[in-house]
């Protein structure tokens, strides 16, 4: 199987360089990733090293925990979409959805898609029971978002099979995106025979 299209080749960590980042469109090049994922910094960046080729720049917003107010998401992915971001993947508000203040949840999703980009809903999955994955995929896929994801990889717990089948029932027409956790070819094969249409990862598969 061949992975290249369903990579979003990522770095997120607190301590990455520019030399990092520059090593990761590289490689994003060199193997065809559908996209890197960088926070926000280095979106230009980014856009500027991967010019000429196939692969997309997404940008996290409200990352890694969700619980920043909607105005500061919203503005975060409009900056990010100026600055040459194709994709945004925001964190949902997990507390909202554990309440179960999914009129909440549907704004801040609405107020992120008002950027223009295509948006990746992250769920956090570990977080959250299976009627709560399931209601927050129902509510992101009414708002609008292009794709639900599991994990921001830096909570708890990352991806599993078990999250991304209550998500593909829930979710509509709303694509799945599936990330914490993937390191191998072996296990992105499984995620996309169930659904999957996109694996993030900060391995080289």
């Amino acid at each position: 199987m061949d992975l290249s299209k369903y990579i979003d080749f990522t770095n997120l960590k607190a301590d990455a360089t520019c030399a990092d980042i520059r090593k990761l469109c590289d490689v994003a090049k060199e193997h065809g990733y559908a996209s890197v994922c960088v926070n926000s910094r280095y979106v230009a960046l980014c856009k500027k090293l991967l010019a000429g080729s196939d692969v997309k720049v997404a940008c996290v917003v409200g990352f890694p925990l969700g619980a920043m107010s909607t105005d500061a998401k919203a503005f975060e992915a409009k900056k990010a979409v100026e600055d040459g971001a194709d994709e945004i993947d925001t964190v949902i508000p997990v507390g909202a959805v554990r309440e179960g203040d999914f009129a909440y949840v549907y704004s801040d999703i609405k107020a992120v898609l008002a950027s223009g980009a295509t948006v990746k809903v992250i769920l956090e999955t570990c977080l959250l029971s299976d009627e709560q994955i399931a209601k927050a995929s129902e509510v992101a896929a009414r708002a609008g978002a292009h794709f639900v994801k599991t994990s921001t990889g830096f909570s708890t717990g990352g991806a599993t099979l078990h999250a991304v089948e209550i998500m593909k029932a829930s979710c509509g027409n709303c694509k799945i995106k599936a990330s914490g956790g993937i390191r191998d070819a072996e296990t992105a094969a499984k995620y996309i025979e169930a659904g999957v249409s996109r694996i993030g990862t900060s391995s080289i598969l």
